[in-house]
């Protein structure tokens, strides 16, 4: 963990080379993930039986790839019961959250009497990739699936690594309205939700997180499909000041150094005795975690205390554009209002982070790796598509012809031209 002081004059140059540093950077593993997918593509399911062999260590067919109705009604059966209940009240929440985001059609006619508008349609198939090495993530599912089936999605695949499925995971695509699930993972799974293979259809759209070569595959199908992010490991940022209790907040730096070693947390407060208080706790809370292996990588490697005045906290917030940022001081809002880049904001002491990951409703598929500068976290309308509507009349067109006809001409292109004069003299 390492401690910058805004009021140095190196900071600047200490900080954004802090920010820079590589997390979660891998052997290149484009040249093997390019491999399995130019496999898929050609030989289709056979290849994917075979990289689940060589890969998985997993004897797959056609007839066991797919998990029946059946194993999936059992498997969640087996889920306890408080478990189960808690996913129920999760699922409502986020149904709820993405169903006030879905877009409205839009038609009007304006001052020419051009009739203009867009309309809103859901994309046919989707590919949910939920996770199955480090923990079962049966949160994935919902997040990834609840949005999909709001925005009206026809068909949504699941796909995860083959092995035993979690009871919470197959209670989740119950919950979430999913039936389709396959036991594959990995590039391989990318590649036949992309390409197709054997009875795995192609998809439009793959969603969900991934190890290294499971966010390669998504970069490397990328225009044969849509995806919705390149995931980086998990980020936090607290601002905080001495009026939390200091295991509060070491809790909440924990809650995503825990994730994997590659997380970043960072803690921005303007008390040095709270910071220090922070840091001593941090410490003590890693002795008695049971992801404490990971979350000690992390918070060594890739954590921070910045020592700055709150004022100063929205413009660090945006330096850094974390996946989250909580804001636990008195007047949150003063401050969150003037943060323009992160994933996700939590406002207040009583709004932990884990909060927005399970239950809040808000999406927990967000921008990492200072994405958070040009890009949004999972939405019912990343499962939708815009399509522009025009009408005219002959008024309305008599209207917008000459100016068409004149840039038409002005670019080189006769024909674009002609498609509106021939309209304007028929005889022409």
């Amino acid at each position: 963990m390492r401690i910058f002081d805004f009021s140095d004059s190196g900071f600047d140059a200490a900080f954004d080379a802090f920010l820079s540093e590589a997390r979660g950077s891998p052997a290149d593993v484009d040249a093997a993930v390019a491999a399995v997918i130019e496999a898929v593509r050609t030989e289709g399911l056979s290849a994917v039986l075979r990289f689940s062999r060589d890969f998985d260590r997993v004897e797959l067919s056609e007839q066991t790839l797919r998990v029946t109705a059946e194993e999936l009604a059992a498997g969640a059966g087996q889920c306890p019961a408080d478990v189960r209940a808690a996913l129920a009240f999760a699922a409502a929440r986020i149904r709820a959250y993405h169903q006030r985001q879905r877009p409205l059609d839009t038609w009007f006619t304006d001052e020419v009497g051009v009739q203009l508008g867009w309309r809103w349609t859901p994309l046919d198939a989707v590919g949910v990739y939920v996770p199955g090495g480090r923990a079962a993530y049966p949160s994935t599912v919902l997040m990834n699936a609840i949005p999909a089936v709001v925005a009206g999605v026809g068909r949504i695949a699941m796909v995860t690594p083959p092995g035993r499925l979690a009871p919470a995971v197959m209670a989740a695509a119950v919950e979430a309205g999913v039936s389709e699930i396959w036991r594959i993972g990995g590039a391989q799974a990318v590649a036949a939700l992309a390409h197709g293979a054997g009875p795995i259809r192609r998809v439009d759209k793959i969603v969900g997180p991934g190890n290294a070569y499971v966010t390669a595959a998504k970069r490397k199908v990328y225009g044969q499909v849509g995806i919705d992010s390149l995931a980086g490991p998990s980020e936090i940022v607290v601002v905080a000041d001495g009026g939390n209790d200091p295991a509060w907040i070491a809790a909440d730096l924990l809650s995503q150094a825990e994730h994997d070693p590659d997380a970043q947390s960072i803690l921005i407060t303007d008390n040095v005795g709270f910071a220090n208080a922070v840091a001593a706790e941090v410490e003590r809370q890693l002795g008695v975690l049971a992801t404490g292996v990971d979350a000690s990588a992390s918070w060594r490697d890739h954590g921070a205390i910045v020592i700055a005045p709150l004022g100063e906290s929205p413009s660090i917030v945006d330096r850094i554009a974390p996946e989250h940022v909580e804001f636990a001081v008195e007047n949150p809002d003063s401050l969150a209002d003037r943060v323009r880049h992160a994933g996700a904001i939590f406002l207040g002491r009583y709004a932990p982070e884990a909060i927005g990951d399970y239950v809040a409703g808000s999406n927990h598929v967000l921008p990492t790796s200072r994405a958070a500068r040009f890009s949004s976290g999972l939405s019912t309308m990343d499962f939708m598509k815009r399509t522009s509507m025009v009408k005219c009349d002959a008024t309305s067109f008599a209207a917008l012809a000459g100016a068409t006809e004149t840039l038409a001409t002005a670019e080189g292109l006769p024909a674009h031209a002609r498609s509106v004069s021939i309209r304007r003299n028929p005889q022409g």
